[in-house]
């Protein structure tokens, strides 16, 4: 079920770009043989023609081939396998000078045409995020959570603050907060933080300097979420007790707490002092006591929550913020572009499609407890994702993507004459070719990091 959802997914997200390619190229004259949902062998495939709309199924390569009627026509096909779709372009990787062959239009409508793929995928992201804050509400930057001993309390931060920027850089969503400090991670120096509090606005200069205790398990720490432990640290103290994901914890020092913003009460209440804690954890189904002592941690954290979805945003503002979230999900691809090229985040940390399809499940399975509609909203959340990243890696200079081809019409621009055909292609070849060895080798690494 996971993987036939990540296919869905895959296929949504492939389709709206081929999109983009097929209507840009119909309004500029180029002709498409074929546009089609899906790989494989056709099941169904439909044409308009002079003798009216036919339809045909399980039609071969060859039967179209043969039909008269169907040979300056644009053929719509579903195939077998709900994997992508693809738009083929008359002249598009040949030498063709018939007059609606795509090299033989001009360079804008050629750059119109491949830029439209990844448009059409940042399109489809918008479009979604208008669903999804519609029903889910609006990820505003106001302080939520203000952990208790922790930077933010003693730089004083209270709940409800509006984080308007981190050190000079600005915060639009609360996600951003996350996304800044893990791009530019903290030194140890003091973090300017621009607050608005009561419509007004003050520079807060915190200390992200913070010790504290570790008990080496990690939760969600909202009302609406259970007191289940979503990881354990491996070597740490609940890992050492034998306690895994997926246990609930029911008390803490016999204080019962029954959802994660309770849990996350008493912990701040008992991980201060290093003292013995006595936890009561449904283990395999049985309740079970355990007395864990915590290690001593030194870290930098600003200490503050500020992510939460908030509903009431009006019908502009739902479109604003639409907007943001895809400029957010762009910056965010682009910035862990650059840190891949600088070496700052490993090529072993990049997923692929094996990838995905794990982490699509995990996310269908955690979602679950909570019903269909969350289920569904954490689908269109990824698809949001994948769409924009689907978008940023397309206009990539690099040979086999869209932005190697815009690379080759700029190019021509400026000489006012192409590059050869028969080099071009070569290059996209093997482009082509090492893409493919990436993805190979992304694909093996996703399949380790899933056994391991």
């Amino acid at each position: 079920m996971n993987i036939i959802v990540a296919l869905l997914i895959f296929t949504v997200i492939v389709v709206a770009h081929e999109l983009g390619h097929f209507l840009l190229a119909k309004k500029n004259g180029v002709g498409v043989p074929e546009f089609s949902v899906g790989m494989g062998p056709r099941i169904i495939t439909a044409a308009k023609t002079e003798k009216g709309f036919i339809v045909k199924f399980f039609c071969s390569q060859k039967t179209m081939d043969e039909l008269e009627d169907w040979k300056n026509v644009t053929r719509y096909s579903w195939k077998l396998l709900p994997i992508g779709g693809s738009c083929a372009m008359i002249g598009e990787d040949e030498e063709n000078d018939a007059p609606d062959s795509f090299n033989s239009k001009g360079v804008w409508a050629r750059f119109s045409i491949v830029f439209a793929g990844p448009f059409f995928n940042f399109i489809l992201a918008f479009v979604l995020a208008i669903i999804i804050l519609a029903n889910s509400g609006i990820d505003y930057p106001i302080v939520e959570y203000v952990y208790d001993n922790q930077p933010a309390q003693s730089a004083g931060i209270q709940v409800g603050d509006e984080i308007k920027s981190v050190n000079g850089h600005k915060i639009t969503i609360g996600r951003e907060i996350d996304t800044y400090t893990q791009l530019h991670p903290l030194t140890g120096k003091n973090v300017d933080i621009v607050i608005e509090r009561d419509g007004k606005q003050k520079t807060i200069s915190l200390d992200p300097n913070y010790q504290t205790y570790l008990f080496g398990f990690s939760y969600s720490p909202k009302k609406t979420d259970s007191t289940k432990i979503s990881s354990v640290t491996e070597g740490k103290a609940f890992e050492k007790a034998g306690i895994a994901a997926g246990d609930k914890i029911l008390k803490v020092n016999g204080t019962e707490v029954s959802n994660g913003e309770e849990l996350k009460s008493v912990m701040e209440k008992n991980n201060t002092d290093g003292k013995t804690v006595v936890f009561t954890i449904e283990h395999n189904g049985a309740e079970k006591e355990y007395d864990i002592t915590p290690e001593a941690y030194k870290t930098k954290t600003l200490g503050l929550y500020a992510s939460g979805d908030i509903k009431g945003g009006s019908a502009l503002e739902i479109l604003k913020y639409s907007v943001v979230e895809v400029k957010y999900w762009i910056e965010t691809t682009v910035a862990s572009l650059g840190q891949l090229i600088t070496g700052k985040l490993s090529v072993k940390e990049v997923s692929g499609p094996v990838g995905i399809v794990d982490t699509v499940g995990s996310m269908i399975d955690q979602s679950a407890d909570y019903g269909m509609r969350v289920v569904i909203l954490n689908m269109l959340y990824m698809s949001v994702l994948l769409s924009a990243n689907l978008g940023v890696m397309n206009l990539l200079p690099l040979p086999a993507l869209d932005g190697g081809r815009l690379v080759f019409i700029l190019i021509e621009a400026v000489r006012g004459k192409p590059v050869d055909r028969d080099k071009e292609g070569y290059v996209h070849f093997a482009g082509f070719i090492l893409l493919m060895l990436f993805m190979v080798f992304v694909m093996y690494n996703d399949i380790i990091k899933i056994i391991h």
